[in-house]
Parts: structure tokens; C-alpha cells; sequence
């Protein structure tokens, strides 16, 4: 049973592709952190990384595209192999293309990647960075002892590089709730983030996105074992709001997995719904000129995206 798809035709609503906008990679589940709401279940043991074939493949077929924005996202995905090579193919094609990097922040301070913050700063990519809160206790209970610290460490060095004040380098955070419950108000956060992360640690950014927790993956655990699983699959749906559907990122974005199958968005992804009703389709093998007015493939995690004032990879829908 479909419940979102089953929503949907009760408000006569329909949830189709319109033009392709942003090619979003997920590079890989390799992550040196273990985060308590990662859909991914990324950490540092996982094997799945992309190849250089693959990337090669992947940015072949972008060139004969007029896509504008590639979203390299993983784990974390500045840690595969060819992920500098990855973006320098991509600002070498003509026209060049936009780079966004979903950046966890405390991997600029590991050993091995001390130029990395330089090496974006130089390709001008847009970083888009995990910070479920202001808060020393919030963000370690969530993501780990410390990683408060080394994340205040990492902005400051990406505003020393001109971050956040330069408007060719972009910088903007992410919330996600610590718990079962919808994010609140965007703007009303990111005046709350920008006055406390200037006050106490000199930090400035452009915006702040607020994401709602997906049931799935690690934090669909954590609401499994905590037992409040169907309670928060209940908020979700009785919080659904038709306004959110123009706006979700499934329609303008095309979901890549780190081998190159094709998903209409990185929840789907993890969820293993690839198209074709379970067989894979891989990038190289689809017609662009073919995406727009597509459906959509649904399932009832889609209820965490247009809940409230919807969640999408740039922020609030609504």
C-alpha cells in the first residue's frame, strides 16, 4: 500500500518531472562520522565508493546537457579517491557547470584532507554543510562526541578563505531535528543560527536549510528501537500539505547512485527504487530530452518531504 500515492489522487494532485536542473551524485556511503539521523547509513566501513570510470561516464554524459548544477553529496563524499578530479572535470566542460559539496565540515580537519577547504575555495564550490544546531550538546548527541567543536573549527577556516562573506564561495547550513519531530520555522532558525554563531564563535553564512528526518535508513531505526516509528510516520501524514508538491527537489533533480543507476531522488536511493520497477537504469543509458513530465516514484517516506512546510535539499519548500 501506497499511502503518499493514495494521498495524492484524493487531492487530485500529480507528481511529474519537469526540466532538469541539478545532477546530484551520491559518490559514495564512505563517511568518517556515524550520525544518528543518516538516511544513508553511511560511516567509516562502508566500501561503496564511485570509480573513475564511473565519474567519467557520469560527466560525459552531463556534457550534452544544458544541466547547470552538479550536487556531490555521499557519506561524506570528499572522501573518495577521484573526488577532486570529479569536480575539476566537471568546471572543466564548456560552459563550465555549478558545484555544490554536501560537506559534513569536520572532514576539512582530518589528516589527508588539511588543503581541501583551499582546493574548493578555488574551484568557487558552493558548500552546503551539516549543522543540526548552535549547540555544543544538540549536534554531538546527534552526531558524535566533539564533532560540535571541530565543526565551529571548520567554518571558521572556510570564512577565513571567504565563505559565507564572498559571494562566489556560498556557505550555507543545514538543521535537522534531533528527535521525532518536524523542523520549525526556516527563516525564524537561521536569524536564531546567525545571531549565536556570530556572537559566540564569529561565524557568518549565507542560509540555513531546514530538512526534515526521513523514516528511513539509521533513523528509521532509532524510531524503530525507541518504538515511536508509526507515531512520527502518523505527524507526517497529518501534517502533509499540497502547497509543498511544485516545489519538491524529485521534480528538477536527477538522483545518481555511486555505481550510476538513476533514482528520482536520493531517498529513493537508499530505498533501493531504482525505475524501471526494480531494474536498473543507469545514467549513460537515459535520454535527457526524455525526463521532463516523467513520473514520479512514490512511497509513503515521500509524506517527510511535504509535511509542513515541505524539506527538499535546498531547504523549506513553502
Amino acid at each position: 500500500m501506497n499511502r503518499f500515492s493514495d494521498r495524492l489522487a484524493e487531492e487530485d494532485l500529480q507528481l511529474r518531472r519537469a526540466r532538469p536542473e541539478i545532477l546530484q551524485v551520491n559518490v559514495g556511503k564512505l563517511c568518517n562520522l556515524t550520525c544518528m539521523h543518516c538516511h544513508v547509513n553511511a560511516g567509516p566501513k562502508r566500501k561503496e565508493i564511485m570509480t573513475r570510470g564511473t565519474v567519467d561516464r557520469i560527466v560525459d554524459w552531463l556534457a550534452n546537457t544544458d544541466i547547470p548544477t552538479v550536487d556531490l553529496t555521499g557519506g561524506a563524499p570528499e572522501m573518495i579517491p577521484d573526488f577532486r578530479y570529479f569536480i575539476e572535470r566537471v568546471k572543466e566542460l564548456q560552459p563550465s557547470r555549478h558545484v555544490i559539496d554536501r560537506c559534513n565540515l569536520t572532514i576539512l580537519l582530518e589528516d589527508g584532507y588539511h588543503d581541501l577547504a583551499k582546493f574548493l575555495a578555488g574551484k568557487e564550490v558552493e558548500i552546503i554543510a551539516s549543522m543540526p544546531c548552535y549547540s555544543a550538546a544538540n549536534v554531538n548527541s546527534q552526531r558524535g562526541d566533539g564533532v560540535f567543536e571541530r565543526s565551529i573549527a571548520a567554518l571558521q577556516l572556510l570564512n577565513s578563505l571567504g565563505y559565507g562573506t564572498d559571494s562566489a564561495l556560498p556557505l550555507h547550513l543545514v538543521y535537522n531535528p534531533v528527535g521525532a519531530f518536524l523542523p520549525p520555522t526556516q527563516g525564524q532558525l537561521e536569524s536564531d543560527y546567525k545571531r549565536e554563531l556570530q556572537k559566540h564563535f564569529g561565524i557568518v553564512f549565507d542560509r540555513l536549510y531546514a530538512l526534515t528526518n526521513l523514516p528511513i535508513g539509521r533513523f528509521a531505526a532509532y524510531l524503530r528501537r525507541s518504538n515511536r516509528l508509526e507515531v512520527y510516520m502518523e505527524l507526517l501524514i497529518e501534517a502533509f500539505n499540497p502547497a509543498t508538491i511544485e516545489g519538491l527537489m524529485c521534480r528538477n533533480t536527477i538522483s545518481v547512485g555511486w555505481r550510476g543507476e538513476v533514482y528520482d531522488c536520493d531517498f529513493n536511493q537508499q530505498l533501493g527504487m531504482q525505475w524501471n520497477n526494480g531494474h536498473p537504469v543507469f545514467l549513460w543509458d537515459v535520454d535527457p530530452d526524455s525526463l521532463e513530465d516523467r513520473g514520479i516514484m512514490t512511497g509513503d517516506h515521500c509524506f517527510g518531504c511535504t509535511a509542513g512546510a515541505g524539506s527538499s535539499c535546498g531547504g523549506a519548500v513553502v
